[in-house]
């Protein structure tokens, strides 16, 4: 199955594909969605609708991930992180995408075992999972959220919640590993 993750932001939204084949996880193409600074906020959500909705019909995927929103100190940031991710929602829905939407923590922590890993962490876990250097930090992060969406949407076996403890981590990341052989 093919899986499109999604890591919405107004300045970048990063892509990623990844496909789950023959029991292991292939990259298909990742990117990031960067819009002019020069336009308006409705153009620039605009502008990650219409890009995201090409890259879906490039790639067809046949399900999606997004990343919930983590709400900071800021309300006025994650006030337009919740307009692209809204307007990034609209691109996979009107696609006709089935959309998952997983937490940060759990992404991170399916993809490095830590719930609180930094950045680099994942890329760096993205790299081996996928023998691939990701674009960028955004479509390193929406190459996470693919599979983790891909673990959890494939096979039950493989699926875990946050509240699972280690033992289902260890297994699912001994499974993951197993499969990329």
């Amino acid at each position: 199955m093919r899986v499109i993750g999604v890591d919405p932001g107004l300045r970048h939204t990063g892509w990623g594909v990844v496909e789950f084949k023959n029991n292991k996880i292939f990259h298909i193409k990742d990117g990031s969605i960067s819009p002019s600074s020069k336009f308006d906020d409705g153009k620039r959500l605009l502008e990650i609708k219409n890009q995201l909705l090409e890259i879906i019909n490039l790639y067809n995927p046949k399900m999606s991930v997004i990343e919930k929103i983590f709400v900071g100190s800021g309300s006025i940031s994650s006030l337009k992180l919740g307009m692209a991710r809204g307007a990034s929602m609209v691109a996979l829905a009107e696609a006709g995408l089935s959309i998952k939407e997983l937490s940060p923590k759990f992404v991170k922590k399916t993809v490095t075992g830590y719930g609180s890993a930094s950045k680099e962490q994942i890329k760096a876990m993205i790299e081996k999972l996928l023998n691939v250097i990701p674009k960028n930090e955004d479509s390193s992060d929406a190459l996470a959220i693919a599979i983790s969406g891909q673990i959890i949407g494939h096979d039950s076996s493989l699926s875990f919640s946050d509240e699972n403890n280690g033992l289902s981590l260890a297994i699912t990341k001994a499974l993951l590993k197993e499969q990329n052989k």
